[in-house]
């Protein structure tokens, strides 16, 4: 049977951490998606604040150009991860990406996801602080806790 693997991908290092864990431990005919939710920026210009909505305008451009930036950034990440599991001997065909405006929140995203038919979800862990973590909850912590009936694997 055929493993159905989607692996969450951002513009980190663990995230290509991950990538190499699932080219090296898993068979090459698994089917992987590389799976990003990619964080608009332009959701910020929305803010009902009238105090910040100004400010927020002003600053239009350079959110615009930190978010095309991230873009060109996840692109290249996602890009080395699809050639880690190529020089690893997974075919072509059966690794494919997959790219989707913030919905619900990441971690609900991602699982959301991965209802639709896969049997593991693999993502790095960012490695926040655990003050951090423990107040705001990292993404690896929210899919590891609210994934039912599929396997989460997280690459430190």
């Amino acid at each position: 049977m055929q493993t159905q693997i989607l692996l969450a991908m951002d513009d980190s290092e663990n995230a290509l951490r991950a990538a190499t864990l699932v080219a090296t431990c898993f068979k090459p005919d698994s089917r992987v998606t590389l799976f990003n939710v990619a964080v608009d920026t332009a959701t910020l210009r929305h803010l009902k604040r009238p105090a910040l909505a100004p400010h927020l305008r002003s600053q239009q451009h350079h959110f615009n150009l930190l978010e095309e930036k991230k873009r060109k950034r996840v692109a290249e990440t996602i890009r080395q991860a699809r050639q880690i599991l190529l020089a690893n001997g997974f075919d072509a065909a059966q690794v494919t990406t997959k790219s989707q405006p913030i919905r619900t929140g990441i971690a609900r995203d991602i699982l959301s996801e991965a209802r639709s038919g896969y049997d593991l979800i693999v993502l790095g862990r960012r490695g926040l602080s655990g003050i951090k973590d423990f107040f705001s909850g990292s993404t690896a912590h929210k899919v590891f806790n609210y994934a039912k009936d599929i396997a989460v694997l997280i690459v430190p």
